[in-house]
């Protein structure tokens, strides 16, 4: 949402921080004839505070609250105050809510009454938590006024009467109204007087009041406001001449949380201490913006972390918790889809039962839906129900979200949640469609036979609410799987029944062409085809055409490829794309396919430069960022050869979406969005990802024109109504997404009126929404004969009137603000206007088919014969996902994945690894060996590489590390320098020792028969001796872990083998002791043997194939990189090893008193 409440706390303060500081937006600024009064205003906060906590918990918290706002506002106990709750609360005079000309100690004990404590005002119910206290200010009633500013989508409205306060009556019929452009500035005082402030008499009270609103709109327009409205405004006249004060008693406002990238920094500083309370430096910033939910909706800690990872993703996740009793849970992807199933759920009667309100789109990661589904789930699965409960995981054919990658995290959660579902005996209906759908619906039956839960599943044969009436017991599958007339070929059967759902069976759907006996005239349909092939010029009615070219801007690949391949299948000669945009790089080329051959597309840095490169292209495609479209956007409208802009960004400031409509208009060209998708002209010119993907594209005919044109706001269910008109008529003529935004580019009426010009065109398709009042400007125009062409219009969010709260839909523009602005409104205005408008939105398939049929047997629509289906080219990469294809691979890893979403070690997510503290052992087990080791073997693991990680610089490994790293080298060489000495003399023992030890136990060998016959070969025994310790000086590192293993092993045979020759061995001398190699050798033998992990034959390759001198390996490197390290520490310089260390031996040659003897004298003497 964009327009969101603030608390009169924060709005005021917004209010007197800038009122003197707001740049004009008047022609000139005025000197101002009122004086601002002292910015008094204490709040006292327990937002932190529940209901749950005891009431000695409760008490502390309100009695700490009442005396922090004390410290710091030490006004309040000296003057008379005013008291009221600041929580989004309408009318709180008429509720008692409000305390006048009270002192401090009668401000406490009123706010100790009602904190933390739950009220009725009207039907909604809340709990109090956060309360203003500012001081009372004494004022006749005649000097009390109202004042109001408002957005409208051509510019702003300020509303004034001079009559304010409680009892102020009808505004909209009394108040005196000045209309300021969005592009032009505000008049001048005097203007602004002569046209608001006529019923008042003092020329005082006018001039400080025209000069006071000059700075209201001034700071309205500065910090992104959308609504602000002061009630009483009280100008107070002094007896000594000065000023007049101006005093803002009661304030509503609302920020357009869009515009916070712009104004989110003035804001915060407004609110900080500096401000507030003058504690600190001028500069600095105070908290961001707390936009609170409305009154009796608290957020919940679930809605709340919801909120939190909306807010730090690209994505879309919603949450609202309508009914925690609940038994009807919905999980609905996309913003408009998730209207429709509340609606649906509600018509049938159940919207008491429906526990939540959300959505998610964007494409969100397959983490972020994991996260999502799962608070979704611990939500749900709580409490029980003796009839159980239905979960509803429903969607509209998705644009461009890979719909298996998301359902791989509800999937996920789904597991994890088995027991709690089966408990709680929940059912699970999904019907979902877009790109990989195949997959993301056959994983989810899978999961069906195997979870223990009832799970139905359903594809874009069925309708897309079909799942509803079957999930809530009103339709049978049978039944329900009646009506949809499915012409295409592709469908997911059902997991646990044989048919499919479609639309009620009392919304049947019958094919006109079989059930009337119109006759197609050969000769007509070949005419009108003709005609609309040579239609190939872009006029006012159709700005795309198969000529249309247009330059894409911003680096998105994947949306020209999907352009290029509609051009394909469509039959295109040239490329709807002309070049690309990208400002961040320079001028080059980017490589794409038409049809299976590549093809180079330039890319420019210069908007300009490509306009000049590309004359013919007259659209461009925006993708922009929401915070730098405004200024690329503008740049478009300044280029004459371009008629059309599509903006795709969602999240751009309502004003700045205000001010591109002005200039687009100035332009004449047509403005597609904010936040859409697109549209689409069948067989023409698509726009970005709209349609989604090839084989949706095919499955819909939009490879080819039909007679039905729509107009949505949604760009998810513009693509079910290319599945719904497909299926019930002859295919889509023209399709556009307006955008969910309160101010999209263009209206309903703009397009409705240009599919009424067009004479290709027969039939009008109308999806509008809650919130806004365009869809009567279109029923006017039907009723005034502007449209004369059938039009069939559904209105969707009929649910909303149900909620005891306010709850704002996914779009920032679905949300009544008047009952005209309701969705059953709407579509009882537009079916008495003679528009053909369904019961509900189930059924508007069935009326679309019925009228469709009647204009085939009028003769207004000829059907034509449908063309050969076009071969749809597939990338290799997207082919690959869907599995269509295989090739050998280079490589084969086992071990680790890295191509999800989350990286996996054998098949355990890295969050796992860190949720169950595996540790490095454990992380070892899963990279080496495949498998989970027991918690013992992981922490014998890391034994060992504690006791391997060094042992002093003076072996040949770490002396090897510091003389290279002495010698400047890189970390990387050093170490390696220091790796490439280990072998069967240096750390190489502990593979030997396994080896020797293990292979005489096999044999069957005595230690006594094992020592003689490595004598016999004159063979040392790997890992037996030590140069230092001996059996009376222990090597307490074979102590530690050979005590560990008798501990913790199963059993240690190799081990107690290796003990036994110790014994032999140090018999002859004492030093010749079971060393730490042979420990480790003979002891990772016995773990892998009798582990339980590992059959005999797995033991016996992982210690042949150099696993132990891996771990070697592995802990030796920590000791390593720490002589690196500490070389470069101390900044020590090149080594060069001393001449007395070296025993030169040379041939002899005489150098004064030193003799040189020459090996090859010794070896002939």
């Amino acid at each position: 949402m964009s327009a969101k409440a603030i608390r009169e706390y924060d709005g005021k303060l917004l209010l007197a921080h800038y009122l003197q500081q707001s740049p004009t937006m008047a022609t000139t600024q005025p000197t101002a004839a009122f004086a601002q009064p002292q910015t008094r205003l204490a709040q006292v906060n327990l937002s932190e505070v529940n209901t749950t906590d005891s009431g000695d918990k409760i008490s502390a918290a309100v009695e700490a609250a009442l005396s922090r706002a004390e410290r710091l506002n030490p006004w309040l106990t000296s003057t008379k105050l005013v008291a009221k709750p600041d929580q989004l609360i309408k009318r709180r005079g008429k509720s008692g809510l409000l305390l006048l000309n009270a002192d401090w100690a009668q401000v406490k004990e009123w706010i100790r009454e009602r904190a933390v404590k739950e009220v009725a005002v009207g039907e909604i119910s809340g709990v109090l938590k956060t309360f203003l206290v500012e001081p009372f200010v004494p004022h006749p009633a005649e000097v009390e006024y109202y004042v109001c500013i408002q957005s409208h989508r051509d510019g702003d409205e300020i509303l004034f009467t001079h009559e304010g306060g409680v009892e102020i009556g009808d505004v909209d019929a009394k108040a005196l109204r000045l209309q300021v452009p969005i592009a032009q500035p505000l008049p001048d005082s005097e203007s602004i007087a002569g046209k608001l402030l006529a019923d008042i008499a003092s020329a005082t009270q006018r001039a400080a009041l025209a000069t006071f609103i000059e700075r209201l709109y001034a700071v309205y327009v500065d910090l992104n406001f959308t609504y602000l409205e002061i009630n009483p405004l009280v100008v107070l006249e002094t007896a000594d001449g000065a000023l007049p004060q101006v005093a803002y008693l009661d304030l509503a406002a609302k920020l357009d949380q869009t515009a916070e990238f712009e104004s989110g920094d003035k804001w915060a500083k407004a609110r900080s201490d500096a401000v507030v309370y003058g504690t600190a430096a001028a500069e600095a910033v105070g908290p961001a913006m707390d936009f609170p939910a409305p009154f009796g909706r608290e957020l919940s800690r679930e809605e709340a972390y919801i909120q939190e990872l909306d807010a730090k993703t690209g994505a879309s996740l919603k949450l609202t918790i309508l009914n925690k009793e609940g038994r009807i849970w919905t999980m609905v992807a996309g913003g408009g889809a998730s209207v429709v199933y509340s609606d649906a759920i509600a018509a049938l009667g159940f919207a008491g039962e429906l526990a939540n309100y959300g959505e998610y789109s964007g494409a969100p990661s397959e983490a972020q839906t994991y996260e999502y589904a799962k608070t979704i789930l611990e939500l749900m699965t709580r409490t029980q129900r003796a009839e159980g409960k239905v979960l509803i995981i429903g969607g509209g054919i998705a644009n461009f979200t890979n719909v298996a990658t998301t359902f791989k995290g509800i999937i996920r959660a789904l597991k994890e949640y088995r027991q709690a579902l089966i408990a709680t005996n929940v059912r699970v209906f999904v019907r979902r469609a877009g790109p990989n759908w195949q997959e993301g619906l056959r994983a989810m039956r899978e999961l069906g036979e195997t979870l223990g839960v009832e799970i139905r599943v359903y594809g874009p044969e069925t309708h897309v609410t079909a799942i509803v009436p079957l999930a809530l017991g009103q339709a049978s599958p049978a039944a329900v799987g009646a009506g949809f007339r499915d012409s295409l070929a592709k469908q997911i059967p059902d997991s646990t029944a044989a048919s499919s759902p479609g639309t009620p069976a009392t919304m049947d759907i019958a094919d006109p062409l079989q059930s009337r006996p119109a006759v197609v005239a050969p000769a007509a349909a070949a005419a009108a085809a003709a005609a609309a092939a040579a239609d190939d010029k872009p006029s006012w009615y159709a700005p795309f055409t198969a000529n249309t070219r247009a330059i894409v801007y911003g680096m998105q690949p994947r949306a020209v490829q999907g352009m290029l391949d509609f051009d394909f299948i469509c039959k295109r000669t040239v490329p709807s794309v002309a070049c690309m945009v990208y400002p961040f790089g320079g001028n080059h080329v980017q490589k794409f396919y038409w049809g299976t051959q590549e093809t180079l597309l330039p890319v420019f840095a210069s908007l300009a430069e490509a306009a000049s490169q590309f004359p013919d292209a007259d659209v461009v495609v925006n993708f922009a960022s929401c915070r730098s479209v405004f200024a690329s956007t503008s740049e478009m409208l300044g280029l004459p050869q371009i008629r059309t802009v599509a903006i795709i960004a969602e999240g751009v400031p309502e004003r700045h979406a205000r001010k591109l409509i002005s200039l687009a208009q100035a332009a004449g060209v047509t403005l597609i969005g904010p936040a859409t998708v697109g549209g689409i002209k069948p067989g023409c010119f698509k726009i970005g990802n709209t349609g989604g993907m090839m084989d949706n594209i095919a499955s819909s005919k939009l490879y080819r024109a039909g007679s039905v044109a729509y107009v949505s706001k949604s760009g998810g269910m513009s693509n079910e109504l290319n599945n719904i008109v497909a299926r019930t008529t002859d295919g889509v003529y023209e399709g556009v997404a307006i955008g969910g935004d309160r101010y999209p580019g263009t209206t309903f009426l703009d397009h409705m009126l240009r599919y009424e010009a067009d004479p290709g065109c027969k039939l009008l398709l109308l999806l509008g929404e809650v919130g806004g009042a365009e869809e009567y400007k279109v029923a006017e125009a039907v009723r005034a004969g502007r449209i004369t062409k059938p039009v069939v219009a559904w209105c969707i969010g009929t649910c909303a009137g149900l909620f005891a709260t306010e709850v704002q839909f996914g779009h920032a523009g679905a949300l009544a603000n008047s009952d005209c602005e309701t969705a059953d409104a709407k579509n009882i205005a537009m079916r008495a206007a003679g528009i053909h408008v369904p019961e509900t939105f189930e059924a508007l398939p069935a009326l679309l088919n019925r009228v469709y049929g009647d204009l085939v047997q009028s003769g207004q629509i000829v059907p034509r014969a449908e063309p050969e289906p076009p071969k749809i080219p597939i990338d290799y990469a997207w082919a690959q996902e869907l599995g269509l294809v295989r090739k050998p691979a280079a490589f084969v890893s086992t071990i680790c994945d890295d191509r999800g979403q989350e990286l996996l070690y054998a098949g355990m997510r890295i969050s796992d690894v860190f949720k169950e503290d595996i540790g490095i052992g454990g992380v070892l087990s899963l990279l080496w060996f495949k498998r989970r080791l027991p918690a013992y073997a992981c922490k014998f693991i890391e034994m060992v590489l504690m006791l391997t990680a060094d042992h002093g610089p003076a072996v040949s490994g770490a002396h090897n590390t510091i003389v290279t790293a002495r010698a400047g080298k890189d970390l990387v060489s050093a170490l390696c320098s220091g790796l490439l000495t280990i072998g069967d003399r240096f750390g190489g023992a502990l593979d030997g020792a396994a080896d020797l030890f293990s292979s005489a136990y096999d044999k069957g060998l005595t230690p006594r028969q094992f020592v003689d016959s490595m004598r016999k070969q004159n063979k040392l025994i790997l890992g037996i001796g030590h140069k230092i310790k001996s059996r009376t000086n222990p090597d307490l590192r074979v102590s530690i872990i050979t005590e560990y293993a008798k501990r913790h092993f199963p059993t240690t045979p190799i081990l107690d083998y290796a003990r036994a020759v110790e014994s032999i061995t140090t018999a002859k001398k004492d030093n010749l002791i079971l060393n730490v190699d042979g420990a480790i050798g003979v002891l990772f033998v016995d773990l892998l043997r009798h582990s339980g992990a590992f059959s005999r034959e797995e033991a016996d390759e992982y210690a042949r194939i150099g696993t132990l001198n891996g771990l070697f390996v592995l802990g030796r490197s920590i000791g390593f990189i720490g002589h690196y390290l500490d070389q470069k520490r101390l900044k020590q310089g090149l080594y060069r090893h001393p001449w007395d260390d070296i025993s030169y031996l040379n041939p002899a040659t005489a150098q004064g008193d030193r003799v040189q003897v020459g090996a090859a004298k010794i070896a002939s003497a």
